[in-house]
């Protein structure tokens, strides 16, 4: 996009303007899951199909819930990490339609930050 700061007011281009594609739809979640190796975390598929996907210290929790989490209103990702007694820990959650290309990098980052001590 080109902007005029010269001249006052809003200016852009035509290529600028055009429509774009954009990834729609849950996609596959076998992108976000197989990012974890039995060696490091546990996997429990229960009664719902639900996904349950845990560290072996339990500090970090991944929960995949295909039709929307009980008692939310469609929540279809949650990832969490649980704090220490100095600094909090924080979660993020996604609805049942976000693509899993972005749960995956999402996951991807968090795992990246995560360190044995």
């Amino acid at each position: 996009m080109t902007v005029d700061v010269a001249r006052p007011g809003f200016s852009t281009t035509v290529e600028a303007l055009r429509l774009r594609r954009w990834r729609l739809g849950p996609g596959q979640p076998a992108l976000v899951t197989d990012q974890f190796g039995a060696e490091e975390f546990n996997l429990i598929v229960d009664d719902r199909t639900d996904v349950h996907i845990g560290s072996k210290d339990g500090r970090f929790y991944l929960g995949w819930f295909p039709t929307g989490r009980s008692g939310t209103d469609g929540e279809g990702w949650r990832l969490s990490v649980t704090g220490t007694a100095t600094v909090p820990g924080y979660h993020v959650s996604f609805d049942i339609e976000t693509p899993a290309e972005i749960v995956a990098a999402t996951v991807a980052r968090v795992l990246a930050t995560s360190r044995p001590v």
